[in-house]
């Protein structure tokens, strides 16, 4: 007997807080078109309803039973959602975070691609980055998941740096046991941790647009430092415009999305992605965002 034909149809979703601007909708359901796949891609956002990670229980409940092939998780859910779930993939155990989870026969399989998809991304905007000591600003989900990725790509030093000590101490421990050839820190001080610093990776939500403004005293930033940005809505946020301003090199947070994307695209769908076209998509994407909020302005200057 042979074997059922995959459904050209296909509902998938994304699952966080403040997420009405998130782009990842539309890349997913353009790669889907490439590919002969309808896909219809639905933005389940906690602040419409008030709700926190809490809704998750039933929210899964939701997806398994609307027929949903998988969801996107961001924040403040990446870590939430994991006593949720009935297996893990081997990076998103070691990671203790997860923002792709496939639903298959009634089963929900956490993976995590924050970490390869930053990885793409930066390597792509900074080939030749100084990877000496490098400052992780965020100890949450994404920079779990970055952490791990960017001892990978062989940073020597890496200073993780959070307000919230239980959530560094626990990460810096985990990352030590993982990597033992590795210099691993833990910094409460962003000012001490930037001492002698090659690079800074951002990894917290501030910059967004429900969360604006800048991580850090912008004094901290000089030319010997390159900087990395996660956050992609606004994609020019407040501290890359300061490291701009600063002469530091950076890597904007478009580099992170389009990768991330491109690997839950394909746990997702079973097909593979072409990081070009989906790069360039949501680069098109971001242009005709900016021009149109530039008209908006323009017209109500003129008014």
């Amino acid at each position: 007997m042979s074997a059922m034909p995959a459904p050209s149809k296909r509902l998938l979703g994304l699952i966080g807080s403040g997420i009405q601007r998130s782009l990842t909708p539309s890349l997913h359901e353009e790669e889907g078109r490439h590919h002969g796949l309808r896909l219809h891609y639905q933005l389940i956002d906690l602040d419409l309803t008030g709700e926190g990670p809490q809704a998750l229980t039933g929210l899964l409940r939701a997806a398994k039973t609307m027929g949903f092939a998988g969801l996107n998780i961001t924040y403040p859910c990446k870590q939430a959602v994991i006593p949720l779930l009935d297996d893990l993939s081997e990076e998103a155990a070691a990671m203790g975070a997860v923002n792709t989870v496939v639903i298959r026969d009634g089963q929900c399989v956490g993976h995590n691609t924050d970490g390869s998809g930053w990885a793409a991304g930066f390597t792509r905007a900074l080939p030749y980055a100084d990877l000496g000591r490098v400052v992780l600003l965020g100890a949450g989900g994404a920079g779990a998941a970055i952490a791990h990725a960017a001892l990978r790509l062989g940073v020597e030093e890496l200073v993780v740096c959070d307000r919230e000590e239980a959530k560094r101490q626990a990460l810096v421990a985990e990352l030590q046991r993982v990597y033992a050839h590795a210099r691993v820190k833990s910094e409460i001080q962003v000012d001490s941790a930037l001492q002698g610093a090659t690079g800074l990776i951002h990894a917290t939500p501030t910059g967004m647009d429900k969360l604006p403004g800048l991580p850090l005293d912008a004094e901290l930033l000089h030319p010997g430092l390159w900087v990395s940005e996660i956050v992609y809505f606004p994609l020019e946020t407040a501290l890359l415009k300061a490291a701009r301003a600063r002469g530091c090199a950076v890597s904007d947070g478009g580099g992170m999305a389009v990768g991330q994307a491109v690997g839950a695209f394909e746990h997702f769908t079973g097909l593979q992605a072409d990081p070009a076209r989906m790069e360039l998509h949501f680069r098109r994407m971001v242009s005709s965002r900016i021009d149109a909020v530039s008209s908006t302005d323009l017209s109500e200057a003129s008014a």
